[in-house]
Order: structure tokens, then sequence, then C-alpha cells
């Protein structure tokens, strides 16, 4: 599938995309080189991981779409930790594979970081970003992002072994009331 960044669109998820977004979800938990899910996570225990509460004010997840309806990706969003923490955004986002590198995760994160803004999250912190996963790190790099600092050996990489994880922070302009 070959998709055009201009013909991308994201909407907020619906509870009857979970079986569209379920298939990658479970094909990048089960690679291991990504996320820190257990691949063990029922279909359930993965819905309620991903999908944010459609009455959630404060969180959201969303879909990045091609011009016939299908998905090819999805973010979920929500403030970095609670109460005094709570003005600090952070997202994961996951992208079909069959639609990868065709500007599918940027459109998803370009939309995130609206989201957050219009919200007043004062920044974005990506908590745990995979230090082997160069093409998440550039993309993030290249939407403002910087690396803050990297926990060593604090992923369990099939392949590569122990490797970092990246802590990710982008400021956000303030609004003003």
């Amino acid at each position: 599938m070959t998709v055009s960044p201009t013909t991308i669109r994201v909407r907020d998820a619906r509870a009857d995309d979970w079986p569209s977004i379920l298939p990658f979800f479970r094909e990048i938990v089960a690679a291991g080189q990504t996320y820190a899910y257990d691949p063990a996570l029922t279909d359930d225990q993965a819905r309620d991981l991903w999908m944010s509460p459609s009455s959630a004010v404060t969180s959201r997840t969303s879909v990045a779409i091609d011009a016939e309806g299908n998905i090819l990706g999805s973010a979920n969003m929500y403030p970095n930790r609670p109460g005094p923490g709570a003005h600090v955004a952070s997202a994961s986002f996951m992208v079909a594979a069959s639609a990868r590198g065709q500007g599918v995760g940027r459109t998803l994160c370009e939309d995130m970081i609206t989201w957050a803004t219009e919200r007043g999250f004062r920044a974005i912190q990506f908590n745990a970003v995979v230090e082997t996963n160069t093409a998440a790190v550039h993309l993030w790099q290249s939407l403002g992002f910087r690396i803050i600092g990297t926990v060593p050996e604090a992923f369990h990489h099939p392949t590569h072994g122990y490797v970092g994880l990246h802590v990710m922070h982008r400021p956000l302009p303030i609004r003003q009331p």
C-alpha cells in the first residue's frame, strides 16, 4: 500500500476501529523492538491499554486513515503524570507495517502536538523511546523533540540485547487565558 501524506487524515478513534488497530498492535508488540508491552496481553487488555474512553477530556486515541477510510496507524495521548505533573502530555504511536515510511507517524504526531497545545499542555514528554528505533528518534527530533536523557539498558531488545530508553521532550507554546 502506498499513501500520500496529503491524503492521510486523522480523526478520533471509535470503538469499532479496534478490530482494525489490533492486528498492527499485536504485530508491533510481538516484535518486541519498540514497546515494553507484554505480548501475552489479552485482546481486551490491549484494547483497554490503547483505547481512551470516549468520555475522556484529557486523553484521546486517534487513527490515521487513507482516502478510502483504511486505518494506517493510531496514537493515544494523555497527561504524562497525574496531579502536579498533568501539564505535560505524552503519547504512543503505532503504524501498520504496510504504511510505514509514508508520513503516517509524522501526521499522527503533528495532530497530537496540535491537540496538546489546544488543551493547554506546556510540553510533551516521551518517556521510553527505544534508542535503536532510529526512525522514530529522527522523526521526533525533526518535530522539535530533544533527547533529554537516556536510561541505560532499560529495554531488552530481541536482537540488540539491553539498550537504552530515551526520554524526549518538546516545549509547547503557552496559551494565554
